[in-house]
């Protein structure tokens, strides 16, 4: 499931999802919620034990060979959800996700194995190579699906274009607090029972993004969307209903009958359990201690390396711990306005044997080691967060060279005129990671002969006024990849040259130009300190990957951008966030954690009972 993002850096601790900020949330009621009428949820009877162990479950059948059916698995998480309807405001909470994907379906999922978009309710995804996606002579595209024979709600009902239309007219609703971004830009649609397609007023990779949530015509037309569906659910696409969310506690769903998917490995129809039940624990502390309790089955705990270690001590017991490269990705760059002079005068940002001087200084395994524990391969690409098979590597001609660094820092102060070159380093002040990254970075500088400064500031300010006014020097925060083409065209506008703060979010300000006329005096600004052929190209680039939808044409824009923002060091990416997730494996069998947006909950429907 796929949700449109908003793109500003992620300025917290944990995970989150990739297309949107998100904000946690507890409960405090002890109200009961139960399932939506029309749906196949069993009637809710008294709330489980959310605290004995899952085997206690008894099985619905043990007649299909291969994997047993039947059984229960306890899920823990620190936040509760404001809401279980994703379009609504607090919908786009990882946990809304989460739990989510017990019902939610769309057009595309994320293969937790490959790392890529696959179809869902529908037979293939559309590209210009299989004929679902043609740009036509007027300047449109348009885009066709067609809906798996197989596909019903829960309740019986199939899965039709009018539902996808119905959803549409829904996100187009203009008294609903929905984000309508590319969905408003639908010139034309048609469908029918099997199918559905529509027209974009212009060409755009972004359609990739649409349609990850469909919503059942049948069920919820004539509701009140906006009120009716935040504390139960429409009937299910996926393989669990909805049953019960009581308050403070947990949510519940049960097996959907009419799911339409089978085990490719054993032809069986899926799911195995017969119940999810995903409890809420805010302390990291008290989740690790119901794990070890085995109270829970399943956790994706805050990734700091303390807890990894605490869990990886229990994989004797029978636990299995997977450690992951996440979507979140940290880097070290360089402001080019104005305003970087304000924190330090003598910066030298805009010379380019100076950032060859910092990318060599920085010894990014040791960078790796000391905050995560050695647990995962520093990055020679952001590529690498997005779509892995189509990064270049291109930062990898940086290796960690202190005397190669050294005669870059020469070749600066020849350019330069400067006798001494200098770097004022910020980034925030509240994030244990980043200050232990500020302080390794002492010795890395100073040995290369480079004057190093600390100015760290909370996260309020360095990413209110510091980060909108270009008012750093040296940073570093972090931006979220995820899967598709879509994604990582996306992530390009943030370096774009001709789009400088506030209309813009190249906050960087490589290559931007002058900008005047502002209300608030700190986005005036002269132009960029790099204005290049570089500059002028990635430009270029940058539009060309949003006028195209082949990927014949769009892989090599990609490369070549990736190329030029490593061969002029724009930014250095350092390394992925860890993702962590523990299951007792001894306990449930086909867990398989997915580090992207999809989460560990991606393939529940392969969950099963080892126990019975």
């Amino acid at each position: 499931m796929n949700r449109l993002w908003h793109r500003r850096p992620v300025v917290f601790g944990a995970l989150l999802l990739a297309f949107a900020m998100i904000a946690a949330a507890c409960g405090d009621s002890t109200d009961t919620t139960t399932a939506a009428p029309g749906t196949t949820a069993a009637p809710t009877t008294a709330a489980p034990d959310t605290t004995a162990a899952a085997t206690t479950a008894a099985p619905t059948t043990t007649e299909a060979p291969g994997k047993p059916y039947g059984g229960e698995v306890i899920v823990a998480d620190d936040q509760e959800p404001p809401t279980l309807n994703s379009f609504v405001p607090g919908g786009d909470n990882f946990i809304v996700s989460i739990i989510g994907q017990s019902y939610f379906s769309g057009v595309q999922e994320i293969n937790g194995f490959t790392l890529e978009l696959e179809p869902e309710l529908v037979t293939e995804l559309p590209t210009v190579a299989n004929g679902g996606v043609t740009v036509n002579d007027d300047g449109t595209m348009t885009v066709r699906y067609t809906i798996r024979d197989e596909a019903v709600w829960s309740d019986g009902t199939p899965v039709t274009g009018g539902d996808f239309q119905y959803t549409l007219e829904t996100i187009l609703n203009p008294d609903l607090p929905i984000n309508r971004a590319i969905y408003e830009d639908i010139v034309d649609w048609n469908s029918s029972d099997k199918t559905f397609e529509y027209t974009l007023s212009a060409p755009t990779a972004q359609f990739d993004l649409l349609f990850g949530t469909i919503i059942p015509k049948h069920a919820v037309e004539g509701s009140d969307f906006a009120s009716d569906w935040n504390d139960t659910m429409w009937p299910s696409a996926g393989p669990f209903v909805f049953d019960q969310w009581q308050k403070g506690e947990f949510v519940r769903v049960v097996r959907n009958d009419n799911y339409w998917k089978t085990d490719a490995e054993t032809g069986q129809q899926l799911p195995y359990l017969d119940s999810v039940i995903f409890r809420f624990i805010p302390e990291t502390e008290s989740i690790i201690n119901a794990f070890r309790a085995r109270e829970i089955d399943i956790i994706q705990p805050p990734p700091a390396t303390e807890t990894i270690e605490t869990l990886q001590a229990l994989e004797p017991e029978g636990a299995v711990v997977e450690v992951l490269s996440g979507p979140v990705w940290e880097h070290l760059n360089f402001q080019f306005g104005d305003n970087r002079l304000n924190r330090n005068a003598n910066s030298s940002n805009d010379n380019l044997n100076y950032r060859k001087a910092v990318a060599h200084a920085i010894d990014k395994d040791l960078i790796v080691d000391e905050i995560l524990a050695g647990q995962v391969e520093p990055l020679d690409s952001f590529v690498e967060a997005f779509s892995p098979t189509l990064s270049l590597l291109a930062w990898n001609q940086y290796d960690y060279n202190p005397e190669g660094a050294m005669q870059f820092v020469e070749a600066a102060k020849a350019d330069t005129g400067k006798d001494v070159i200098s770097t004022v380093f910020s980034t925030t002040s509240n994030n244990d990671a980043r200050v232990k990254l500020s302080e390794l970075f002492v010795d890395m500088f100073t040995a290369v002969g480079i004057e190093y400064e600390n100015q760290l500031e909370d996260s309020q300010i360095f990413f209110g006024e510091t980060l909108d006014f270009g008012g750093w020097d040296l940073g570093e925060w972090a931006w979220v990849g995820s899967p598709g083409l879509a994604g990582l065209i996306s992530i390009f506008d943030v370096f774009d040259p001709e789009a400088p703060p506030p209309g813009g979010s190249n906050y960087y300000r490589w290559g931007t130009p002058e900008v005047t006329g502002e209300e608030v005096e700190g986005f005036n600004q002269g132009a960029s300190s790099v204005v290049d052929e570089n500059t002028a190209r990635f430009a270029e680039i940058r539009d060309l990957l949003n006028e195209s939808v082949d990927e014949d044409v769009l892989v090599p824009l990609i490369q070549e951008a990736e190329k030029i923002l490593a061969d002029q060091v724009v930014i250095v990416p350092l390394y992925a966030r860890l993702v962590t997730a523990a299951v007792w494996g001894d306990e449930v069998g086909g867990f398989k954690h997915n580090p992207t947006q999809a989460s560990h909950t991606w393939n529940m429907e392969g969950w099963y009972r080892v126990d019975l």
